[in-house]
Order: structure tokens, then C-alpha cells, then sequence
């Protein structure tokens, strides 16, 4: 199964149905034959830890899924699979948000004072570079493409290089962008065989 974790961060206006379900990812996946959940994420949970409980409370029981994790997504999700190593059996970063940028963690800070306790960590925010470089499942890495403030393709180039094994998939714009298309993304996620 896969699991659609959306990105966004504190109050932005996007969940599961912004992201994933209006550009027509959950519906090409399905129409691919994929099993395909996309909950949405506990926003303003005031911890990337708190937000990876939720998650798990919504994953089904049975197998380990396969978490495809969307710009800050990627942060929750991995706090989940570090947490629940046993539900995870794979883990897709598409689209990862950039950290440790202080133009971008500063406008932050000032929009949204409440998030600023979110924006600590290493290549990926809520996560130590140690962390990504001790993950044991597969990971593929899909950055965006054309990259952006936020996506930047140095983010990608550092998961690669510090996560063991992890592989890149083709880029392209990230949802709900104009530019973006669900189908590169859809052959992308159906393809990789992790």
C-alpha cells in the first residue's frame, strides 16, 4: 500500500485533497492498480514527532506501506519511519522542502511565529543528518524540477548523498503547482520497486 503523506507546514492551506487528490495523483495511482491511502497530517501539531503519532494512528493494520512523503511531509514521514520501523517498508521524498535556508526559515519565523520550533534539524528539517545516514530501508529521493526557494535541488543531492542506498527518480514540479502533471509522477511511484 501506499501511503500520501501532503506537505504544507503549520496553518498553510493544504491537505490531503490540495495535494494530492485535485491533481489527480490518488486517482492515477488507483487507476495504475496501486492501493493508495492519503491521510491528512495533524497541522499545527507543534511537533514533527506529534505529527508522525497521528500518521501512525491512521496507517492500516497489516504489512508495512510504503510512505510517499511531499515537501514538509517528507520531515513527518520519516519521523514515522524512524519511530515505527516495523510499518514502513519503503519511503519515497518527493519534492523536499529546503532547511537550513535563514532567508526562507526567517519569513518563516515571522509569519508564522507558532512553526518556528519546527524548522530545527539537519539536511531535512525535525531529522539529524545522523538519522538520514543510519536509515535502513529504501529510499528513493525525487526532487523538483524545475527547483524552487523552497525545493532546492542541493536538498535532494544531500538526501542522496547521505541516505545509504537511496536512489533518484526524475523530477518535476511539485502539486498543487500549475506546471505540475500527475502522470511523470505517477510512472515515477509505480515504477521504483522499492
Amino acid at each position: 500500500m501506499l501511503v500520501l503523506v501532503h506537505g504544507g507546514l503549520w496553518d498553510e492551506p493544504v491537505d490531503a485533497a490540495v495535494f494530492w487528490d485535485r491533481p489527480g495523483v490518488t486517482a492515477g495511482l488507483r487507476a495504475a492498480g496501486a492501493d493508495v491511502l492519503a491521510p491528512d497530517r495533524a497541522m499545527r501539531a507543534g511537533s514533527w514527532a506529534a505529527e508522525a503519532e497521528h500518521l501512525a494512528a491512521a496507517l492500516p493494520d497489516g504489512p508495512p506501506v510504503v510512505l510517499v512523503a511531499g515537501s514538509n511531509g517528507c520531515s513527518a514521514a520519516l519521523r514515522l519511519a524512524l519511530a515505527a520501523p516495523g510499518r514502513v517498508r519503503s519511503l519515497v521524498l518527493a519534492w523536499p522542502a529546503t532547511a537550513g535556508d535563514e532567508r526562507l526559515d526567517a519569513l518563516i519565523r515571522a509569519a508564522v511565529p507558532e512553526a518556528a520550533g519546527l524548522l530545527a534539524g539537519g539536511v531535512l528539517r525535525g531529522v539529524t543528518d545522523a538519522e538520514l545516514a543510519g536509515l535502513r530501508l529504501p529510499v528513493a529521493v525525487l526532487p523538483a524540477a524545475p527547483e524552487n526557494p523552497v525545493h532546492r535541488r542541493r536538498t535532494a543531492d544531500a538526501l542522496l548523498a547521505l541516505v545509504p542506498g537511496a536512489v533518484e527518480l526524475p523530477g518535476c514540479p511539485e502539486p498543487p503547482h500549475p506546471a505540475f502533471r500527475p502522470e511523470p509522477l505517477i510512472a515515477a511511484l509505480t515504477g521504483w520497486t522499492g
